[in-house]
């Protein structure tokens, strides 16, 4: 019997999730079915009862519902609860919800594995302090850079951030006119800057010749910030896609217990 899984978004008809899923069904055997589904604002709730009722016996889940889905899960991993959201449910044989939060190990995976940008020793500036970077925290401090710059444009919210994460690492939060004037090694952007077209108002002095700039979001072209990265001398840039397609084989492996090769699918996806 083919097992049903979906992602659940609201919007979600641009999601890439049913065609990632697909390949890494197609690449590893494995018989099952993956869509999405656009669910009603105030509707997350019933849709996942529906959905379990029906049998599903797994989900991803987007924007906006991954709080909610957090609150809605009758278990929780450390990745989940550290990231105080959910983009993952693994329903057990007894219809249970276990939540966890596969983005920052899909980051830290592209970053690693894919590009083989160095983490561990390194000074890392994180830009944003909103759901998409606490995701990533945990699992980017796990990797034991020297210290972690945490910016935002409301320094009250990265001071929160850094103080729930201060005991996993040197983590600093400021606001962007507060940062150093020096070259750091890597810069990831976490804002939703780039979805504007704007770029977040950090000093040029920030990227060197040598840094790596990454951008959590992803699109066909650079996106402003790597194009501004580019424009300040800067050679290592990549985006979000790599994490997107990490993110959605560490969901797999939870779900099937088979890892799959991510290289040919990324490289899938740029092509289209």
């Amino acid at each position: 019997m083919t097992d049903h899984y979906t992602v659940f978004g609201n919007p979600i008809e641009h999601s890439k999730s049913p065609l990632i899923h697909s390949l890494f069904a197609e690449q590893t055997g494995q018989d099952m079915h993956y869509d999405k589904q656009l669910v009603a604002l105030e509707g997350f709730e019933a849709a996942l009862h529906a959905f379990i009722q029906q049998g599903g016996k797994g989900l991803n889940i987007t924007v906006p519902f991954k709080e909610e889905a957090y609150r809605l899960a009758d278990s929780l991993s450390k990745r989940a609860r550290q990231a105080g959201a959910v983009n993952t449910y693994v329903v057990g044989v007894d219809g249970a919800i276990q939540g966890d939060n596969t983005d920052g190990i899909g980051m830290v995976r592209d970053i690693s594995d894919n590009l083989g940008w160095p983490i561990a020793g390194k000074t890392v500036l994180l830009l944003g302090a909103g759901g998409a970077v606490r995701g990533v925290l945990g699992p980017l401090l796990a990797e034991k850079p020297a210290r972690v710059f945490l910016a935002n444009r409301t320094v009250e919210k990265a001071q929160n951030l850094a103080k729930a994460f201060s005991r996993q690492g040197d983590i600093e939060a400021l606001g962007f006119d507060q940062l150093p004037h020096h070259a750091l090694d890597l810069i990831i952007n976490g804002t939703s800057a780039s979805l504007g077209g704007d770029v977040p108002p950090i000093p040029k002095a920030c990227i060197g010749a040598n840094s790596y700039c990454y951008d959590m979001m992803y699109s066909a072209e650079l996106t402003p910030f790597l194009q501004w990265a580019q424009q300040q001398g800067c050679t290592q840039v990549a985006d979000g896609l790599g994490m997107l397609v990490e993110q959605a084989a560490e969901a797999f492996y939870l779900w099937r217990g088979v890892r799959p090769q991510t290289a040919d699918v990324i490289k899938r996806l740029r092509e289209i």
